[in-house]
């Protein structure tokens, strides 16, 4: 195992279960791409915060007014081009971030797509806005909720929970697990809303979500969620982030 101070990784997001869920995935993929590093040792490589060690991450709907106090503005078009939806409050946080000493090794932006259907592309256009001081930034946009990844790792453990997803299934008219993207409703307890079949299939343990993350090996993970964003962030997170920490060998 080689030597080296844990990486700083600023993540910036909705909600502490969005970081959960976020910095979960990202410590799977480390785990299994990079050889000396495991669950036991993960600890020690890596560090998540927000504006400092004591907070855990960055909220979206403080950002802008962390921003303004430090006379963060952004204006006018990106590269040229019509910004995307939110290219403007992600460059903001990749500039607050930039100005903190010293800087983070990485940044994670993570946000649902919810009816913004192109807030991953002006995600990228904030990350390609110019040469920042952080090594990696990865994108991780969940279409529509972060609840449709959850719902990607889900497997019925015992005859009740067998039960509850074929219940959902037939309420659905398809599998949640297989076509997550489909739960597109943005009214709380409508049927085709994420929360919702997630809470009916969970009941709301966090330890049961959080064993969705963690347990389904990740290219079931990547296949169920091709179309809810969830493979290009964990693509992103082995692309990007993991050569960090040495030579991705470990497939």
């Amino acid at each position: 195992m080689p030597e080296q101070a844990a990486y700083a990784i600023a993540v910036v997001c909705e909600a502490d279960a969005d970081r959960r869920t976020a910095c979960m995935l990202c410590d799977r993929v480390l785990c299994e791409t990079v050889d000396w590093i495991d669950p036991e040792t993960i600890e020690h490589f890596r560090k998540y915060h927000g504006r400092h060690d004591r907070e855990p991450y960055l909220k979206w709907t403080e950002m802008k007014a962390m921003a303004r106090k430090q006379g963060i503005v952004v204006h006018g078009f990106a590269g040229g081009k019509p910004r995307e939806p939110d290219a403007a409050m992600a460059e903001q946080a990749l500039k607050f971030l930039a100005t903190l000493d010293p800087p983070p090794h990485a940044v994670i932006l993570t946000r649902d797509a919810d009816k913004l259907r192109r807030r991953r592309e002006g995600f990228e256009q904030a990350r390609g806005a110019q040469r920042w001081p952080f090594k990696v930034v990865v994108i991780g946009v969940a279409d529509t909720k972060r609840e449709c990844w959850i719902l990607a790792g889900y497997e019925p453990r015992d005859n009740a929970e067998r039960a509850l997803l074929e219940r959902e299934r037939k309420e659905l008219g398809f599998d949640p697990r297989l076509e997550a993207e489909q739960l597109t409703a943005s009214e709380d307890g409508a049927k085709r809303d994420a929360k919702r079949v997630l809470h009916a299939l969970t009941g709301g343990d966090q330890a049961r979500e959080d064993a969705c993350t963690k347990e389904l090996p990740l290219t079931i993970l990547k296949q169920r969620g091709a179309a809810t964003g969830l493979m290009t962030y964990l693509d992103e997170i082995e692309a990007r982030l993991a050569p960090l920490f040495g030579q991705v060998a470990r497939r």
